[in-house]
């Protein structure tokens, strides 16, 4: 934790000294802090300045690789980019890691743990919304698309937070990737939820926006375009899940509680790369394919499965103890292990293994060995420790130990203790050969050498099967004892497949002025009618409403003033009296139309068109922007914004509804 620096810090740069005098220093600074500032701040400034060169060498490449048809070319481009993109990686790494020791919020006491595999962010562009979004909101709603500059430029600056390669300068904000933590998370999911608004209402079946979406693989670098909107969904639900993955790897799981939060991040991991290929199934990149989102979802669920067999090894009151206690090392162990045997046969199959890091199927390997080896110490030193009336248990025996189902009464005879030592011997003989293994693999991959921390946690598991094997081995061992049956895996706590929890993060339509989504969308053609004037008769207006935002005209009696008036059944209620009603409730318009006097009430409705049939433009039908504009310039103030529901809006797509849409958007009081 780094104690707060001086201003007038000589690393700090030009602004610092203009902010203090030379030679002051502020109260309560640790002068030894600020040369480790001044440090961290220049290399900052070179990491930056190295971001910056591997993003030109990568827009380079990118333009020959759409440039050339070579197939030989493409093939060494796209290794090239493979290259740069894992670099990219590395530096922004490096950079949160930089950001983190001066902000001082790391854990202060972390143990020596087996480091996870986080998931790097997938990359973008900027996106212009204003020019296909104008074009809509002029054309298919009728609106003037002038007046809503403020709502487009409020989506293109959500997005332009995280998204945009342009400023990469030291400040936390500007750098491309979100925070690793919570409020990282809620931006990329308020994002996403506006995302599902945009969907809702400016798609249709046989449309899409115009907009070309590119994005860099996560794996490979390549760029990877689509102009479905579904594939920038897909990419912000993808990055999600990566910073679940980052979140998880930065905890401290010495305790209970950094354990804890490891757990429930590698799950929401999984659960977000299952939703992804549950509902995105035309990748354009690698990354999203069903393969690799399978392979991601399966490792995320093994590394959860460490963590909880690290939690038990925690320190715990309410944890059995003795015999039972290692018993269940073993078999959590040996699930670890069989979980990351299955991730590691996962990324072995094609085409995933054409493109997954070497590093991690080298560490996924060297995991699978590390993690069986500890089952079979356990299992070695439930035999060896434990008393023997608690291991002459016929089950127990039985199925974990390879011990006869038969034995012999609880005073054991000297050679059934020594068949339980000479057992536990091969236990422990299988624990230091898999640890071993896990060693050799660990010093063939370049990139896990350079990992201190896993090697020192091999050596010491390695080290503590040797003293224990020598304690058992005697010289007059001229026997081997039998080849130590596996250890069957089984866990009391299976990790669960958790989705992002979407609800959590509240966001407001942006573009809601235009009206309630199950009316007011592109896959919906529709024609105001208005003003119509409906006066009041003996049994009032002659018409029955219901439903919310909008008011929806439910029956019309015949010879009625409302069907005198030309009003129809199925019609919505969008103005009341020159005041834009399209987010009234109904007992509020039932009220305003009670209020009205002798003089009667003047209406405009929408009537919805089928799909076919395009809107009319007949004179006593105006056009919606038209009639409304009419109603801005009288004075008349724009329609109550609406909220979005807790509900999240998960879907790629959302067939339009009619009706009422109470539990999707409620009208503001």
């Amino acid at each position: 934790m780094i104690p707060e620096e001086r201003t007038d810090d000589p690393g700090s740069g030009e602004e610092s000294a203009r902010l203090q005098p030379a030679g002051s220093v502020r109260e309560g600074c640790d002068p030894l802090a600020q040369t480790l500032r001044g440090r961290l701040q220049s290399r900052r400034a070179q990491v930056h300045q190295q971001i910056n060169k591997e993003l030109r060498m990568r827009t380079g490449a990118e333009n020959l690789y759409r440039a050339t048809s070579n197939a030989w070319v493409r093939e060494t481009v796209a290794l090239e980019l493979s290259y740069v993109n894992s670099s990219l990686q590395l530096l922004k790494e490096e950079l949160e890691e930089l950001n983190g020791s001066a902000e001082g919020d790391r854990p202060a006491g972390e143990g020596v743990s087996v480091p996870m595999i986080p998931l790097g962010l997938k990359e973008t562009k900027e996106l212009d919304w204003s020019t296909p979004l104008r074009e809509l909101i002029s054309g298919h709603f009728g609106e003037d698309s002038a007046s809503y500059e403020a709502e487009i430029r409020e989506l293109e600056d959500l997005r332009q937070v995280w998204g945009t390669e342009a400023q990469l300068v030291p400040a936390p904000q500007a750098i491309r990737t979100p925070s690793r933590g919570e409020a990282g998370l809620e931006l990329l999911m308020a994002y996403y939820n506006q995302l599902c608004f945009l969907d809702a209402r400016f798609i249709a079946p046989t449309r899409n926006l115009g907009l070309l979406f590119q994005w860099y693989d996560s794996l490979t670098g390549v760029p990877a375009q689509q102009r479905a909107l579904a594939f920038e969904k897909g990419s912000v639900l993808f990055n999600i899940g990566a910073l679940y993955t980052q979140i998880g790897a930065r905890q401290d799981r010495s305790c209970p509680e950094g354990t804890r939060r490891a757990i429930e991040a590698f799950q929401r991991a999984a659960g977000a790369f299952s939703l992804l290929r549950e509902n995105f199934s035309r990748a354009p990149s690698p990354d999203m394919s069903p393969a690799s989102l399978s392979m991601l979802e399966r490792l995320m669920t093994a590394q959860a499965q460490e963590c909880i067999f690290e939690g038990l090894l925690l320190p715990s009151t309410e944890a059995p103890q003795g015999c039972l206690a290692q018993l269940r090392l073993a078999q959590e162990a040996a699930q670890v292990a069989a979980e990351y045997r299955l991730v590691h046969q996962t990324m072995a199959q094609p085409p995933v293994r054409d493109y997954v890091p070497f590093p991690w199927t080298t560490l996924v390997r060297v995991k699978a060995e590390y993690f069986r080896a500890l089952a079979h110490y356990h299992a070695a030193a439930v035999l060896c420790d434990s008393p023997p009336a608690e291991v002459d248990c016929p089950a127990l025996s039985q199925a974990f130990l390879g011990l006869p189902a038969t034995p012999g009464p609880p005073g054991a005879a000297p050679q059934e203790q020594e068949g339980r030592r000479m057992l536990g011997k091969a236990h422990l003989k299988r624990a230091i050969l898999g640890q071993e293994e896990a060693l050799r693999l660990h010093a063939v991959c370049r990139a896990l050498r350079s990992v201190d921390l896993l090697q020192a946690v091999l050596a010491q598991a390695l080290r503590r099967s040797l003293a224990r094997y020598s304690e058992l081995d005697r010289e007059d061992d001229f026997l081997e004892a039998t080849e130590a049956p596996d250890i069957p895996p089984k866990t009391q706590q299976k990790p669960e497949i958790r989705a992002p929890s979407f609800s959590r993060v509240k966001v407001t339509d942006i573009f809601h002025r235009l009206g309630p989504l199950s009316v007011f969308s592109a896959k919906n053609c529709w024609r105001l009618v208005g003003p119509v004037h409906v006066t009041r008769g003996e049994a009032g207006f002659g018409l029955t409403l219901r439903g919310d935002a909008p008011v929806l005209i439910a029956a019309v009696i015949p010879g009625g003033p409302a069907a005198a008036a030309g009003l129809r059944e199925g019609d919505y209620i969008v103005s009341l009296n020159g005041r834009p009603c399209k987010w009234w409730k109904h007992a509020e318009v039932v009220a305003q139309l009670k209020g009205v006097g002798d003089e009667g009430a003047s209406l405009q409705v929408v009537t919805l068109l089928p799909r076919a049939e395009p809107p009319s433009t007949g004179e006593h039908r105006p056009a919606l922007g038209a009639l409304l504009r009419g109603q801005k310039e009288c004075g008349r103030g724009p329609p109550a914004p609406g909220r979005a529901s807790p509900r999240p809006l998960l879907g790629w797509s959302r067939k339009a509804k009619r009706g009422k849409t109470r539990g999707r958007l409620s009208p503001h009081p």
